[in-house]
């Protein structure tokens, strides 16, 4: 793992403890008690390169023990013709909501598989030159291909095992993060025990 400031991280799919890492990061960067933390999986399911979030919403959606709302899967995709009605939905629906915003995009060709984690919004359709509105508190971006010359082209013969490879990676490490930051909790409430069972340790149980 490489870190390039104190909040941007870069991770590659194909590392060998690649989800272990990325969901040390996850756990440092995703407030998972936060009562309005939504997941927005941006992207198309007509591009195997833009198919990354869609991917991604479906497998978490999927997973039963992730518990978060997540807008944008391949039945449902979350793209540029539609992306600025379902942000403002939930900007009015949800109080102060915390997004973590998950996409592919692309970079230089030896960044190709890294995954990306950066504090602050990303610029959904930067890729393809839409102007679009910058969302999410927390960005994820997967590298999955070559940029700076026709770049929905490059997106659409992107191959699909990179971008399934890289969005596996990314689920099971949200996931991991999720359950370590469950066991983390019980275990803070096992070494710091409410008032009442510090005083039924030490025989007390009558408060009235």
């Amino acid at each position: 793992m490489t870190q390039a400031c104190p909040q941007n991280y870069s991770v590659h799919y194909e590392q060998t403890s690649a989800v272990w890492e990325l969901s040390e990061i996850f756990l440092k960067t995703i407030p998972f008690d936060h009562e309005e933390l939504i997941f927005c999986c941006i992207g198309t399911d007509r591009s195997t390169g833009d198919a990354l979030g869609p991917i991604i919403g479906s497998q978490l959606h999927q997973t039963f023990s992730f518990p978060f709302p997540v807008v944008g899967t391949l039945q449902a995709p979350l793209h540029a013709l539609n992306i600025v009605e379902r942000y403002e939905q939930l900007i009015n629906e949800k109080e102060q909501p915390f997004i973590i915003a998950i996409d592919a995009c692309l970079g230089e060709s030896n960044a190709i598989g890294s995954i990306l984690i950066q504090q602050g919004p990303l610029y959904p359709g930067k890729a393809v030159k839409k102007e679009l509105p910058p969302i999410g508190n927390i960005s994820v971006k997967g590298i999955v291909n070559v940029g700076g010359f026709m770049e929905a082209k490059v997106l659409q013969n992107t191959r699909l095992h990179v971008t399934y490879s890289m969005s596996d990676k990314i689920v099971r490490a949200l996931v991991l993060a999720w359950q370590r930051h469950l066991l983390k909790r019980k275990n803070n409430r096992n070494e710091y025990p409410d008032h009442q069972n510090r005083w039924q340790q030490i025989g007390y149980t009558d408060f009235r």
